[in-house]
């Protein structure tokens, strides 16, 4: 708890309520939520040995209290295996956030290891309600959760009965029990990461939004390769 009251009174200090995905990810992994790590780097040169560190391929993504979504200003890259896409896709990246957001004030640009492949995409997450607190929301991600709101919903906190009945309501539910090229996902850990946010969203009475998205769930286990946190705006 110590991490999240610190990242909280550092983000309050400086007048935000939106936490970085680097804050946000550490609060996860202080709950035991596994999460691709990101690692700032303030240039080309220390991407690449950041890179070479945690092991290729990586994913770039740009790093800025001031940009929520980093994909629609050109601020995510994935996939990359070289040293030179490192080097190109770091100076294109800079120089295409600032044309798309030249206002907002950028601290480097964070490397992350690519979540394993062949992981169903899925999304948890939380909005605070004024009448009954934290509801926390579960559902497939991708084109899923975008376009056909293929979600459940329920009040924290959650029992394991909660968290079994949202997974299995999902039209989608089908995806995370084995079809096609995808096998059947661990949906005991998807289970225990629900109520893990669920948890989380109790004990954090600043907590207005969260939301992991994409959570990639494989045969064995579940890993959050993205994360955001708002804050209650007092």
């Amino acid at each position: 708890m110590s991490s999240l009251n610190n990242i909280l009174s550092i983000a309050r200090k400086e007048g935000r309520t939106v936490l970085s995905e680097q804050e946000s990810k550490i609060i996860l992994k202080n709950e035991s939520i596994s999460i691709t790590e990101p690692k700032l780097a303030t240039s080309a040169k220390e991407a690449i040995e950041i890179s070479e560190k945690i092991g290729f391929p990586v994913v770039l993504k740009i790093s800025s209290n001031d940009i929520t979504h980093k994909s629609d200003v050109g601020g995510v890259r994935v996939g990359l295996k070289y040293k030179d896409e490192i080097n190109e896709n770091f100076t294109g990246m800079l120089k295409q956030v600032k044309e798309q957001a030249p206002e907002a004030v950028i601290q480097g640009i964070t490397v992350q290891p690519m979540a394993p492949p062949n992981g169903v995409e899925v999304i948890v997450g939380v909005t605070r309600d004024e009448q009954f607190g934290p509801v926390v929301m579960f559902g497939l991600g991708g084109i899923a959760v975008e376009i056909l709101q293929d979600v459940s919903f329920r009040i924290a906190p959650l029992t394991d009965l909660d968290a079994e009945e949202m997974i299995k309501e999902i039209k989608g539910f089908r995806m995370l029990t084995g079809y096609r090229a995808y096998e059947p996902v661990d949906l005991e850990s998807l289970k225990l990461l629900i109520l893990k946010v669920s948890k989380l969203a109790m004990e954090t009475e600043d907590l207005m939004e969260m939301d992991l998205n994409p959570v990639f769930a494989y045969a064995n286990g579940v890993i959050a390769a993205d994360a955001r946190i708002i804050l209650i705006d007092n």
